[in-house]
């Protein structure tokens, strides 16, 4: 089996969930810590290609993102996507699994196993 990245934040409870989900199947993935080491231009632009979704659901609409005035409605192209979550990593969609070119997000957690079918 090929590996499995998981791009996590250990203080959430949906990325903590979807580890120790994959670790009950014996799985071990490649734990980015997207908050301590933020993706790049190029690495956004992969990982929002590899969503079987519209790209604007890797962006949390929290607090945060509240807090810094933002509109949803701004947040929907692939490219403005990857601007936002290059200058608010913080605001990325948490946790997000990806294996064999494939990414989804693990909320909830059960949505990784649809990537080891």
């Amino acid at each position: 089996m090929k590996k499995i990245v998981l791009y996590h934040n250990p203080n959430c409870s949906k990325s903590r969930g979807t580890l120790e989900l994959l670790e009950q199947r014996g799985l071990t993935p490649e734990i980015v810590e997207y908050l301590e080491t933020p993706l790049g231009r190029d690495e956004l632009a992969v990982l929002v290609d590899q969503l079987d979704t519209e790209p604007a659901v890797l962006v949390r609409k929290d607090k945060h993102f509240k807090e810094l005035g933002l509109n949803p409605s701004h947040y929907t192209t692939a490219e403005a996507v990857i601007e936002i979550l290059v200058s608010h990593p913080r605001l990325m969609e948490r946790p997000v699994a990806v294996h064999e070119g494939r990414a989804v997000i693990g909320r909830p957690p059960e949505n990784v196993l649809g990537l080891l079918d």
